[in-house]
Order: structure tokens, then C-alpha cells, then sequence
């Protein structure tokens, strides 16, 4: 468990490094969803001239899109901190309402 307390940047400099990192998430996350297309089209090529049988691409598309998904999330979710006011908020609710 993380007990880590994500602040909000703090600066401009801090503001503009995790401006960057999302886009760089980003910019990753096209670049294997482009990867995924390609490859699973081609294995899907392959799987429908070899015969058709058994449907075997599904394995890789299932897998890979598995990650793909969570890679998403990572680019694209909700990705905020915890602010010192929840944090309190949380405190509060724990010891039973009795704000201090």
C-alpha cells in the first residue's frame, strides 16, 4: 500500500515536468496502440491464409490488449494527488467525525 501524499506541483518548473511525463505517457500509449494494430492485423493475416482454423490471434489481442488497457489508464486516467485537505477530511472521518 502507498501511503505516499501526492501534493499538487508546487512551481512552475514542477508543473512543467509533469506536463512533460503526461505527454510522453501519452505519446507512448499511440505509439503501442499503433504496434498492437499492425502486429494484430498481421497475425490475423496469417491465421486466415493458413486455413482458418482455430482462431489462435485472439490469444495475443486478448493478452496484449489486457496491457494496452492498463497502459491507457496510465496515460490517460485520473492521475491527481491527494490534497492536504482530504488527507484531514480522511483523519477526521477515522476518528469518528470529531474534527480537530
Amino acid at each position: 500500500m502507498n501511503d505516499e501524499i501526492q501534493m499538487a506541483p508546487a512551481s512552475e518548473e514542477d508543473l512543467r515536468k509533469e506536463a512533460v511525463a503526461s505527454l510522453n505517457r501519452k505519446r507512448a500509449f499511440r505509439q503501442t496502440v499503433f504496434a498492437y494494430l499492425v502486429v494484430n492485423a498481421l497475425l490475423i493475416g496469417i491465421w486466415a491464409v493458413s486455413g482458418a482454423g482455430y482462431f489462435w490471434p485472439v490469444w495475443v489481442i486478448g493478452g496484449w490488449g489486457i496491457g494496452l488497457a492498463f497502459q491507457a489508464w496510465g496515460a490517460y486516467g485520473q492521475r491527481r494527488g491527494i490534497s492536504e485537505d482530504e488527507v484531514s477530511r480522511e483523519m477526521s472521518r477515522i476518528r469518528g467525525g470529531q474534527p480537530r
